[in-house]
């Protein structure tokens, strides 16, 4: 089932069952009238979606056409975000960035923060940025969208807790965090809102590349300088083999002295591969690889008129998310 949210003027938008081409639609306010409304009663209500799911992709009724720049983020605001570092070779890069030592638990303990969630960006929004020179980074993720999940569950039960599967750019202010984790209480300022993908898919839409609690397909990522610049690859780094914590260990280790409620957002942190060949999905990390192989750093940080656009698509060549494509703006 691929499920939207539809910018309607209100806060948490008109849920959407999305056929599986991305082109048709329907509305079902007589299931739920939003995401959130559908994951707080998903048991009951989950099945009722699917069957209109399977009568729009049998063309059983037409829907209507729709198109992603009338989306929201599926949750255009959440009752938790969350966010993993799963990805070993993207902290210990990242840290040499700023002259830390990854920590000594780096293979068993998830490092892991909670986030901004009373708004996020639409995935076409722009991105307001009110000072390019607190370091304006995008950071390709995978997330996941439970249901109620009970404190202290384990790593294989968390997973049937996972009902939906989005992309995430995960916009960071890289020249804020140091100071700000130098105060021993983690990010704030330099996390503003992020974005999700237009559309989110429950894991049996995956197919074979939903194993083991990973999404075993590459993440696309482009970056634009300047409103009129050609769109260039920046990386498409595989999002399943070398994620070190699955999302069932990721949630098991979020609720283990609490309860996460239905409608929390849990991210991998951002996808990176030792083959350097495959890209990164964030500035930072090319920044670190230009000064350890080059001894100077030239790529810059996201420049107000600069853009990012970030996809997957499944072994046939679908765009199974649909795309989010960004440009910084000066606020």
């Amino acid at each position: 089932m691929i499920l939207a949210t539809r910018k309607d003027g209100s806060r948490d938008g008109e849920l959407l069952v999305v056929a599986r081409e991305h082109d048709r639609a329907v509305a079902v306010p007589a299931i739920a009238p939003t995401l959130q409304a559908l994951l707080d009663n998903w048991s009951r209500l989950a099945p009722r979606a699917a069957a209109v799911s399977a009568a729009l992709n049998a063309k059983g009724f037409p829907g209507a056409p729709i198109a992603e720049s009338e989306l929201h983020s599926p949750l255009p605001r959440a009752y938790a975000w969350i966010d993993g570092s799963a990805y070993i070779n993207h902290i210990v890069l990242v840290r040499k960035a700023r002259g830390a030592e990854p920590p000594a638990t780096l293979a068993t303990d998830p490092l892991m923060y909670q986030g901004g969630s009373d708004t996020f960006l639409a995935p076409r929004a722009d991105i307001p940025i009110a000072d390019a020179a607190w370091g304006v980074d995008f950071e390709g993720e995978v997330a996941v969208i439970t249901d109620d999940v009970p404190e202290g569950i384990s790593a294989e039960a968390a997973l049937s807790h996972i009902k939906l599967i989005v992309l995430v750019n995960d916009v960071s202010l890289r020249n804020l965090i140091p100071g700000e984790l130098e105060k021993g209480f983690g990010f704030f300022q330099s996390k503003p809102s992020s974005a999700f993908s237009p559309f989110a898919l429950t894991p049996d839409e995956l197919g074979p590349a939903w194993q083991g609690g990973r999404v075993h397909l590459p993440l696309r990522s482009w970056v634009r300088r300047g409103p009129e610049g050609d769109w260039n690859r920046f990386g498409d780094p595989e999002a399943g083999p070398e994620m070190h914590f699955s999302f069932g260990e990721l949630i098991a280790h979020a609720a283990r002295t609490r309860a996460l409620s239905a409608g929390t957002l849990l991210g991998s942190g951002t996808i990176s591969n030792v083959d350097q060949a495959r890209g990164s999905a964030c500035l930072a990390e090319k920044r670190m690889l230009e000064k350890i192989h080059e001894g100077t750093i030239h790529t810059p940080f996201l420049q107000p008129g600069d853009g990012v656009r970030i996809q997957m698509l499944s072994a046939d060549g679908r765009d199974l998310f649909g795309t989010i494509e960004q440009t910084v703006v000066q606020r």
